[in-house]
């Protein structure tokens, strides 16, 4: 189970940290991904996390902005999302697959796991 948290209302500029505590499964071999969806829109990549201590891709619209992070730990991954701008406002889920390989770290079919979403809205 995954379980989103961290949305909020603020304005362009500002920062926010969402998290995504994982239950169950041994986490640290899990590839964690962070998607989002906007009203009347498809939903769509932002990043995501290789198991073991591997690598992490972004999308080119959040690339320098957000970052990606775990906590095996605490069975939790971080979405760090700085310099924020009205249209990153959306639902933002997170999703956990296991062996994954880089090339469908991008694509939300390959993560059969999904926590509820957490809205993210930024004001102008």
């Amino acid at each position: 189970q995954l379980q989103a948290s961290g949305g909020g209302l603020v304005q362009a500029g500002s920062s926010l940290r969402l998290s995504c505590a994982a239950s169950g499964g041994v986490f640290r071999v899990y590839s964690l991904g962070w998607f989002r969806q906007a009203p009347g829109k498809e939903r769509e990549f932002v990043a995501a996390i290789k198991g073991n201590g591997g690598s992490s891709i972004y999308a080119d619209s959040v690339k320098g902005r957000f970052t990606i992070s775990r906590d095996n730990a605490k069975n939790t991954v971080y979405l760090q999302m700085n310099s924020l701008k009205p249209e990153d406002t959306a639902v933002y889920s997170c999703a956990a697959g296991r062996s994954l390989i880089q090339s469908t770290l991008a694509s939300a079919s390959a993560y059969p796991a999904w926590g509820q979403g957490t809205q993210v809205t930024v004001s102008s």
